[in-house]
């Protein structure tokens, strides 16, 4: 399995409990069974602080009581590099993405732009495959790191790239700058307005995964796709159909 094993996962020293909830999503749907929820990171470096944000990341989200996995990129191919995509880290890297019901991208930003790892990990969840759809209908949360001075080059790009994967983006992002300062040698991060920002993004991405569990195969029942699968709407069953026949027949009265 190509999935990084989290240090550490209940010591959260930069999270002040008094001011946390553990149950976000109360009022908004069921929340079990947990939300699943799959991380991307867009750096190889020994010491990545988009791994590292990651890690905070999932340590916070299975706080709140969710289930993660952080995929391992460090041996996956290009894109196109093996013939049809016929490479274990390829299939695990989907397998995971079908599992999950959202996701986490965080990339450095470099030269302006997303890392060529965190692309190549994107590149590789095909909007249809076999019929089955890795991204379509999950929720994400977008952030970025930076070595220099704040910016969301990076941040706006995974945007762009969640809603061409058909994904919910959540409005909320983080940007972590000048990341070499943010954490200790241990690699967590310390208490600041930015690690604040992160809490945040998770509470809102666990809030709206919960959210749209129960409608997210509605949300993304497309006439273009049931017209490619055949899939014919019977009238006599189709509840719009008869809730339109219902407000038709009152409008008459």
């Amino acid at each position: 399995m190509r999935l990084r094993t989290l240090v550490d996962p209940d010591h959260l020293p930069a999270l002040d409990p008094r001011y946390v909830h553990r149950r976000l999503a109360i009022g908004l749907g069921d929340d079990q069974p947990p939300p699943r929820i799959l991380l991307l990171y867009g750096s190889l470096r020994e010491r990545s602080y988009s791994r590292l944000c990651v890690e905070e990341a999932a340590r916070l989200l299975q706080f709140f009581g969710a289930e993660t996995r952080m995929f391992d990129p460090s041996d996956l191919p290009l894109p196109d590099q093996v013939k049809g995509d016929d490479h274990p880290a390829v299939h695990e890297l989907r397998e995971h993405s079908m599992w999950s019901e959202g996701q986490v991208w965080c990339s450095p930003e470099r030269h302006g732009q997303i890392t060529g790892i965190m692309k190549s990990q994107v590149d590789h969840l095909p909007l249809n495959m076999g019929g089955l759809r890795p991204t379509q209908g999950r929720t994400l949360a977008v952030m970025q790191v930076s070595a220099g001075s704040q910016s969301f080059n990076s941040v706006n790009t995974l945007r762009v790239l969640g809603r061409w994967m058909r994904m919910f983006t959540i409005p909320n992002q983080s940007s972590v700058a000048k990341a070499f300062n943010e954490f200790d040698e241990a690699g967590r991060m310390k208490p600041s307005s930015y690690y604040d920002r992160i809490v945040d993004v998770m509470e809102e991405l666990i809030r709206f995964t919960i959210l749209l569990r129960p409608h997210a195969q509605q949300l993304v029942d497309r006439y273009s796709e049931r017209k490619a699968a055949g899939l014919e709407i019977e009238a006599a069953t189709d509840t719009s159909t008869l809730r339109r026949r219902a407000f038709d027949n009152r409008s008459s009265i």
